[in-house]
């Protein structure tokens, strides 16, 4: 009993002591207070939205900001304030979309390719070197050209060209676990295949795949708007942030806050990402 107080003491000590390199940054703190700011604002933007996103009154087209209009009306009288507020729902649950797809198949395969390694090793990596060798623009205007534009089918483009990095990833930290240790005193002590991998390969590399995924979103909510933006992913009329951007490049000189309030938003939520991520990844590998 005593020995394993003392286990789960030293284990909650290494967690406390990560978790502080992780947040010593003011940045990264920085970084997961806008994140938070934002996922609250997309979980209640029905609350939070002053008027339906998609209402439609060309009465009071391009109003300059007020009481009832924060932000002002875009070029069909729709409240701003609101699609942006949309928008950070649809724009985030789409990047979380396509991350926990690549994530969820991604890291499987690198752990299997590196655990049983061999000629299935060989045949996997070849597989992942294919799908990393596949331009995103290309396979994504090949999806939409078969099947149509739309949200669901640019989080199939952008999950098909992405899950190569997080098995190349995976397949790397579990060769360097392999060597560890810990792996013979559990091979002999009768730990099946199935738990060396999921209970304790998994657990060790697991803030690597954070860190990775963490740097990754800003990447993939740029994306995501930009597919939109060119008329490859989200369609009008949802309040996504690409699709406000496209809606209003024809008001750039006359009216530039229509491009405005969407581009900042995201150029902030992705420096936020990027600083969070920096923060994981830094509290990682100095653990």
């Amino acid at each position: 009993m005593g020995s394993r107080r003392k286990q789960k003491t030293e284990k909650s000590m290494i967690q406390n002591l990560y978790w502080k390199q992780v947040f010593q940054s003011p940045k990264t703190k920085i970084g997961l207070m806008v994140v938070i700011i934002f996922a609250l604002a997309a979980i209640f933007a029905p609350v939070l939205a002053p008027h339906d996103p998609l209402l439609v009154n060309v009465s009071i087209k391009l109003k300059n900001p007020s009481a009832a209009y924060p932000l002002g009306t875009d070029q069909l009288g729709r409240c701003i304030l609101s699609r942006l507020l949309w928008g950070s729902r649809y724009s985030l649950s789409y990047s979380f979309a396509v991350l926990l797809i690549t994530v969820c198949v991604g890291v499987p395969i690198g752990l299997f390719a590196g655990y049983v390694g061999g000629k299935i090793d060989s045949i996997i990596m070849r597989i992942i070197d294919v799908f990393m060798a596949m331009p995103v623009f290309i396979v994504a205007l090949a999806i939409a050209g078969t099947v149509g534009a739309s949200g669901a089918h640019l989080i199939l483009s952008l999950s098909v060209v992405s899950w190569a990095e997080y098995a190349r990833l995976a397949r790397a930290l579990t060769l360097q676990e392999k060597n560890k240790n810990y792996m013979t005193a559990l091979k002999a002590g009768g730990c099946g295949h199935a738990r060396i991998i999921f209970r304790h390969v998994l657990r060790n590399i697991l803030p690597s795949v954070i860190a990775l995924a963490t740097m990754e979103i800003g990447s993939i909510i740029l994306s995501i708007a930009g597919f939109s933006f060119i008329g490859l992913g989200v369609q009008a009329p949802t309040p996504e942030w690409g699709i406000m951007l496209s809606d209003s490049k024809s008001y750039i000189q006359t009216y530039p806050r229509l491009m405005f309030y969407p581009g900042i938003l995201i150029m902030i939520i992705v420096l936020a990402f990027n600083y969070l991520g920096e923060g994981i990844q830094n509290g990682t590998a100095q653990k």
